[in-house]
């Protein structure tokens, strides 16, 4: 069974005798987020993922497997599936689409994405935090780095590897699309 994000996050936090309250209680996300993260879809970024599969017990790509795999998991190209888009706010379309090159690998420790971003308007560009690392490659299009009060322009070939407790954005430069290969550690 093929199920969405939300749903998952949905079946945990219900499995668990968790209402809406106790889940924004562990969290410290608001009640009305959660509720959209689970009914509508709705994804901003990785940080509140986090927290929520934190506050569940769970890994961040719990809410993405749907089998278990056998080692060594191969992803083809051609199979490739965009899991979730993020960063959407009411009628703007997604500014990032994740597809998990780590899904089914029920051991796994870090999570392995390949991203394709759109651009969006510099004041749509929040900075984000979590507990953790990054360790990105640009595939193509420019790519613009915030990191605390850094910020980087990377282009194909260039990469980066951060700490992710450091308040960040990563984002399209210019106004075209950009692809990176993003891989990353959350402690457990």
């Amino acid at each position: 069974m093929d199920k969405k994000v939300g749903e998952r996050i949905r079946a945990f936090r219900e499995k668990q005798g968790l209402s809406l309250a106790d889940l924004a209680g562990r969290t410290g996300l608001e009640e009305v987020f959660l509720s959209a993260v689970e009914s509508k879809d709705l994804y901003p970024s990785l940080g509140p993922l986090l927290k929520i599969a934190r506050a569940l017990g769970v890994r961040l790509g719990t809410f993405l497997d749907d089998h278990v795999s056998r080692d060594p998991l191969i992803v083809r190209l051609d199979e490739r599936k965009e899991e979730f888009s993020m960063h959407q706010d009411g009628d703007k379309p997604a500014t990032h689409n994740y597809y998990s090159l780590g899904k089914g690998k029920t051991d796994r420790h870090m999570e392995p994405f390949f991203i394709v971003m759109n651009p969006e308007p510099e004041a749509d560009k929040k900075l984000s935090f979590h507990e953790g690392e990054e360790f990105i490659v640009v595939v193509s299009g420019q790519v613009q780095l915030t990191y605390g009060r850094e910020t980087s322009i990377l282009g194909p070939g260039d990469s980066m590897y951060y700490n992710s407790v450091v308040p960040h954005n990563l984002s399209a430069a210019g106004t075209e699309p950009a692809s990176i290969y993003a891989v990353l550690y959350f402690p457990e």
